[in-house]
């Protein structure tokens, strides 16, 4: 009797220990082979190719799995259907730069419901349907830089803009886009205070809803209904190269109209060394899905996330928890739900911009 019962301790120590070795491997109650979903607006576009290449190399140094899912089609249907496919493949994490913040708000709570780690990053979500952004700035930086930046170059052109009407307009994505259309309310809200005597010549804004081509026509079409516009502001990676090439084809160059907005270097320097526009900005989009990769891999091995905590991020440093606040004072507000900050953000220009590779 006392062997067996020898025996029957012997086992349970074993027991113990083997389940107290799996349920800390990782730490604090982390799991191997953590699979984060990362989820861009639209696939094939260098800005979040060059996002997933971030994503992909810091999780090869820290040890889990990024699936780069994505479509051709920047389509809120086509994002929901790769957040359920998430959900039903057992993923942990989902990591998503959201076409349409309403339209994919149920399948992001779903997720939430079912375990996931949610994540946004470059454009959110409603902020009560997942737990951080990883954002590139507040409305107000971003909104103010793209405003700025053309300023510079309409004073490189000889024009005033303190006293010149300055005829301008706006084209971007979709109004749905959160994130390019904040930058743009922004945008606006500073024009008005700052020139008032600016004119906007198309108050209902372009859009190119992430097409390539359509970027070019689009472009094509304001430069033809505003000949005499000054200033033309793309708030979107692919309707700054559809706006530039739109110049070109109809020949001109920055002497004759400004161009400027957010996209990669690699993807606008031609046009810079062509003369058809002097700058335009961004930041490090490699980091940015590095760090909303990383936070989602983070919560999903179990670590709770806090605004006003402090991570640190490998190979990148630490980043703080803001409240929701910070990118709109009238967001909803939870302790588990806030927004991480990238620091920097930099304009490009014919002396800066082969410094650059992304």
């Amino acid at each position: 009797m006392k062997k067996l019962l020898s025996i029957m301790l012997a086992a349970l120590l074993v027991g113990s220990l083997a389940f107290a070795t799996g349920a800390n491997e990782g730490g604090n109650g982390s799991k191997k082979n953590v699979v984060v979903v990362f989820i861009p607006k639209i696939s094939g576009n260098a800005f979040f190719e060059v996002a997933n290449e971030g994503a992909q190399k810091l999780a090869k140094q820290v040890g889990f799995t990024v699936k780069y899912d994505g479509s051709p089609d920047a389509a809120v249907a086509n994002q929901v259907n790769i957040i359920n496919n998430a959900i039903q493949q057992g993923a942990d994490a989902i990591s998503i730069s959201t076409v349409d913040a309403a339209g994919v708000d149920q399948a992001l709570k779903a997720a939430r419901k079912a375990g996931l780690a949610v994540m946004t990053w470059d454009s959110d979500s409603n902020p009560d349907a997942r737990q951080l952004m990883t954002s590139q700035g507040t409305p107000d930086i971003l909104g103010k830089m793209l405003v700025d930046m053309g300023v510079a170059s309409l004073k490189e052109r000889g024009k005033n803009p303190d006293s010149d009407t300055i005829k301008y307009c706006w084209h971007y994505s979709q109004a749905t886009v959160t994130d390019q259309n904040s930058w743009h309310v922004a945008g606006e809200k500073y024009i008005r205070q700052k020139y008032p005597k600016w004119v906007n010549v198309a108050p209902a804004n372009y859009y190119s809803n992430q097409d390539a081509e359509r970027a070019i026509t689009v472009g094509e079409a304001v430069l033809s209904a505003h000949k005499d516009i000054d200033l033309i502001i793309c708030n979107d990676s692919t309707a700054l190269p559809g706006q530039c090439q739109a110049a070109q084809n109809l020949g001109l160059n920055q002497k004759k109209v400004t161009i400027t907005g957010f996209a990669t270097p690699n993807a606008i320097k031609d046009y810079c060394r062509a003369g058809i526009l002097t700058r335009w900005g961004l930041w490090d989009c490699g980091i940015q899905g590095a760090i909303s990769c990383y936070l989602a891999y983070w919560a999903a091995t179990g670590h709770s996330m806090k605004v006003g905590d402090t991570i640190d991020i490998p190979t990148i440093g630490t980043v703080k928890v803001e409240p929701n606040t910070v990118l709109d004072p009238k967001a909803y507000t939870a302790s588990d739900s806030g927004v991480v900050l990238l620091p920097e953000r930099a304009v490009f220009t014919k002396e800066n911009m082969d410094k650059y590779n992304f």
